[in-house]
């Protein structure tokens, strides 16, 4: 840990000794504060307490604690924290012990009010612990030591087992005891802190004097802020196991250990926290805190509502409520960037106030205490006069909106008046109290200069031979393969449908086959058209944070399938509206091969993208294969809700099968966030990538795109209901993930082939084998022949696998020639990144065009099955279109006056 944080000497080796001794102390200290929580149960059926006594009792340790802050803090700028610090723990310790002779409801308060010193721990070991530390690190340092919040979650996991076996006195005995001791460590472990002569020099000061750094806004700015992420934070943790309770009937018992799923992200994250406010500014933490918080706070604020919709032939019905699991994750969410938000307030403290830490400290820490006390009050309160239950977090949405305002607010004046010029010698100085006019070093929404981002690539030369193989080709690889899980993911959400409507009969859905037909087929349309922004916005954002955000979108699909399908009044317009959504899926492709393609030469891109697009595709067949499985069983116990049961007599989750992909989900956007990188010479506006569309060339390829890729999506979709139709004696869910399974493998592995032989080459035979094979589907259907029907599906499986490679091995290659014949004048570095950039928005391009053969493919096999009964009259049109993509072939790249007519030798 030696390297973690370094004092402001950059040699004292007792810094971090100082750290994290003082964040044990703390923890114990947080640990002795929050005790009447537990041991006030014992407490008031001992003493036969009433509801409000009670809640008196738990809030009084918080109420004192909150208060005595403000003056705490001044003390420990005044006379040191080490003394201070090891004075409280002795003092909370004594009056925690005296506890067990307290026998009066009088006596408990007033104990109470001296335990309640353990939490002014913390405006004390703010200023101390910050001392030791240079202002590029205090950020990290006060991240570690205010993740001593944990001893919350401490003192809820451990104290009921300890009251069990020892009653709530034996608790009061323990952990006095145990605070007692790390008092007498920490004295024993740290030294007092190093004190600047500015700090001498404010020390002298009359006591009173010390107050006058209140007066300032933006003191009162950051104590909102702390009433937020703290007081939020100390009230939901007290709240959240009656509102379980209440809400969702849980027992007492799992409703604090679910809890404690909320407290201690909310603790041990403050820690990364820290490193973020000292890496890239305080500020820039806040915004996303508050914007993820007014986000979560809205969702969990939203009451059970029945919606009632006036339709065509009936009023159509149907209910939202946000159900277990995903309020948990919700809160989790949450939590987190709590912990964040309450290290990057701290940050700011120092920075602004480096000789008055311990009296600005002071204050913020006790309006974020005040907070924890009188939230969960104005909470009861709320529910009481609304008779809505998630009225407490309308509340806390109406805060952090305040915070985020004034915030936004105030820098903007800050930069306003930073922009302007200084006022001339001689001008009356501003008033004590007013906003400063320059915002603190940290205030940026960059990363500080002579920082450089780990994650952005500026020197990125794959076209070197030596950097690519020194540098570049390992970093390449990393991000081609969390690209391949994150698209692999998208694929199985996105055809996730293709599965769930075979199940939907059996779990009491009564929706007719072209119905759910539309279900398969809708994806496909939302996919499609979501493709075409998509492939344009990685040189806009960036392919890390791009491919981050775009897989975390899978969570509202999944999370929305786990919950509709286990209630079959769940009306249809909810579950095209959840096919639509799941399009997010099929827009991740084109952003995705985008991305790819940038980091490979031009000599890889094509096995590149292969075995991007390929193991990507792979995900239809895994989750074809793994879906049928994991409804079979209750994989998520009582949080994933009830099981159905067929006619048969079956029990099923189907609730599994969007369920089953969110931890996989979560597992991806924190592989994208933490293990890809950006390359900034990718960066491109829109503007600059329209020019694809006056190029012949790619309206000719979106053409043959549809051709393969289409074919591939549009069967893997229509597959499984089709077989159930045609063939009603086959079990088509157990074959179903065959043929994705052959597609994918077959373009993961034969981008080689298109690297040798040429793409428009490979493309052409394709054409011309997927045209014998749907006209051999046809005669399968007419002799009903089912092996026949599925060894040519395999095989038109295996064809469009091999043409999605080769068209996209054909694109770098066709704009080598474009660009080089329209900027013959233009350096060769010049042309290279143009025929990249255009290669790489075209290829994502194509991919969105493609990706409509997603819903005509269904969509014509349900039309061509309801107006003639057979799906020949489909396959007959899909025959004649492969046709025209053979001759499009032939006549743009392979024939006589193709563009490849000229290509050099290949190897």
């Amino acid at each position: 840990m030696a390297t973690l944080v370094t004092s402001p000497s950059g040699t004292d080796e007792k810094a971090n000794q100082v750290l994290w001794t003082s964040t044990a102390a703390f923890t114990a200290s947080f640990a002795v504060w929050t005790i009447f929580a537990i041991i006030g149960i014992g407490i008031k059926d001992e003493l036969r307490l009433s509801e409000s006594q009670f809640g008196l009792l738990v809030g009084t340790p918080i109420l004192s604690g909150s208060v005595s802050r403000l003056f705490l803090g001044m003390w420990s700028d005044r006379y040191g924290g080490r003394k201070i610090f090891a004075a409280l723990m002795f003092i909370s310790a004594a009056a925690t012990y005296a506890l067990i002779w307290a026998n009066s409801y009088v006596t408990m308060l007033l104990a109470g009010l001296v335990v309640g010193l353990a939490g002014g721990t913390f405006s004390v070991g703010v200023p101390y612990v910050s001392r030791f530390f240079s202002p590029e690190r205090q950020g990290t340092a006060l991240g570690i030591f205010g993740a001593g919040n944990v001893g919350a979650a401490v003192t809820k996991f451990l104290a009921p087992f300890v009251m069990v076996a020892m009653g709530w006195r034996g608790v009061a005995e323990v952990w006095a005891a145990g605070l007692a001791i790390t008092a007498v460590l920490f004295l024993l472990l740290t030294r007092d802190e190093p004190r600047s002569a500015a700090d001498a020099q404010a020390a002298r000061e009359p006591f009173l004097a010390q107050f006058k750094v209140l007066v300032h806004a933006q003191v009162w700015r950051f104590s909102l802020y702390y009433f937020f992420v703290f007081g939020g934070f100390v009230a939901l943790a007290l709240w959240l196991p009656h509102y379980l309770v209440s809400t969702y009937g849980l027992s007492l018992s799992s409703a604090g250990m679910l809890a404690a799923f909320y407290s201690v992200p909310a603790s041990l994250f403050r820690i990364y926290g820290g490193v973020l406010s000292d890496r890239y500014g305080a500020r820039a933490v806040l915004y996303w805190t508050f914007g993820v918080g007014i986000l979560s706070t809205f969702m969990l604020s939203y009451p059970p509502t029945t919606y009632i919709i006036e339709g065509i032939r009936e009023p159509i019905r149907f209910s939202t409520s946000l159900g277990l699991t995903p309020f948990l994750v919700i809160m989790f969410v949450l939590g987190f960037f709590m912990s964040l938000g309450k290290a990057a307030v701290f940050k700011h403290v120092p920075v602004y106030y480096p000789h008055d830490v311990g009296a600005v400290s002071g204050l913020v820490g006790m309006i974020g205490g005040l907070g924890g006390f009188l939230l969960p009050v104005a909470f009861g309160v709320l529910e009481d006069l609304t008779g809505v239950r998630t009225a407490c977090f309308a509340l806390l949405f109406l805060v952090v909106t305040a915070s985020l305002v004034w915030m936004h607010v105030s820098i903007q004046r800050m930069e306003q008046a930073a922009a302007r010029p200084s006022a001339p010698i001689g001008a009356p100085a501003r008033p004590v109290g007013t906003v400063r006019d320059v915002p603190a070093p940290d205030e940026r929404r960059r990363p500080e200069p002579g920082v450089p981002d780990a994650h952005l690539l500026t020197d990125w030369r794959p076209e070197d031979p030596q950097f690519w193989e020194s540098t570049g080709r390992a970093i390449a690889r990393r991000n081609l393969w969390i690209s391949t899980y994150c698209l692999a993911l998208a694929f199985a959400v996105w055809q996730l449908w293709s599965i769930v409507v075979a199940w939907l009969p059996a779990a009491g859905f009564t929706f007719t086959s072209n119905q759910l037909f539309w279900l398969a087929a809708a994806p496909g349309i939302s996919g499609a058209t979501l493709r075409i922004f998509y492939s344009f916005l990685v040189p806009v954002f960036g392919g890390r944070l791009w491919t981050a955000l775009s897989t975390g979108t899978l969570l509202i699909p999944a999370f929305g399938i786990g919950y509709a399908v286990q209630n079959p009044q769940t009306p249809y317009l909810i579950f095209l509206t959840l096919a639509l959504l799941c399009g997010f899926g099929g827009g991740n492709f084109a952003s995705s091969v985008a991305n790819i393609s940038f980091f490979f030469p031009k000599r890889e891109k094509g096995r590149a993208l292969a075995i991007n697009s390929g193991i990507g595709n792979l995900g239809v067949s895994v989750m074809q294969l793994a879906v049928p499985i994991v409804v079979s069983m209750s994989l998520f116990g009582a949080l994933s809700g009830n099981p159905q049961t067929t006619p048969d007599g079956a029990t099923i989750w189907l609730q599994n099968a969007g369920f089953v992909w969110v931890p996989l989900i979560g597992a991806g956007v924190i592989a994208a966030w933490l293990g890809m990188n950006d390359i900034a010479s990718a960066k491109a506006s829109f503007s600059e990538q329209m020019v694809i569309f006056r190029h012949l060339h790619t309206w000719v390829m979106c053409w043959l795109y549809t051709g393969t890729f289409g074919t591939f999506i549009g069967m893997s979709a229509a597959f499984p209901l089709l077989t159930r139709l045609v063939f009603p004696e086959v079990s088509a869910l157990h074959y179903a993930f065959i043929g994705p399974l052959v597609g994918a493998l077959s373009r993961a592995f034969s981008g080689g082939l298109s690297d040798r032989l040429g793409g428009e080459r490979v493309t052409l035979w394709v054409f011309v084998s997927m045209i014998v094979f749907a006209l051999l589907l046809i005669w399968a259907l007419e002799i009903r022949s089912f092996p026949l029907f599925f060894a040519m599906t395999l095989l038109l499986f295996f064809s469009s696998g091999v043409g999605n490679a080769s068209t996209f091995q054909m694109v770098p290659g066709i704009m080598a020639r474009v660009v080089e014949a329209e900027a013959p004048q233009a350096s060769a570095e010049e042309r290279r990144r143009r025929a990249e950039g255009e290669s790489a928005a075209i290829t994502g391009f194509i991919s969105a065009i493609a990706a409509y053969g997603g819903f005509f493919i269904p969509k014509a096999f349900g039309t061509s099955i309801d107006v003639s009964g057979s799906a020949d009259a489909a396959l007959y049109g899909f025959a004649a279109f492969f046709i025209t993509c053979a001759a499009a072939t032939w006549f743009f790249y392979t024939g006589p006056r193709g563009l490849f007519r000229t290509t050099e030798r290949r190897a």
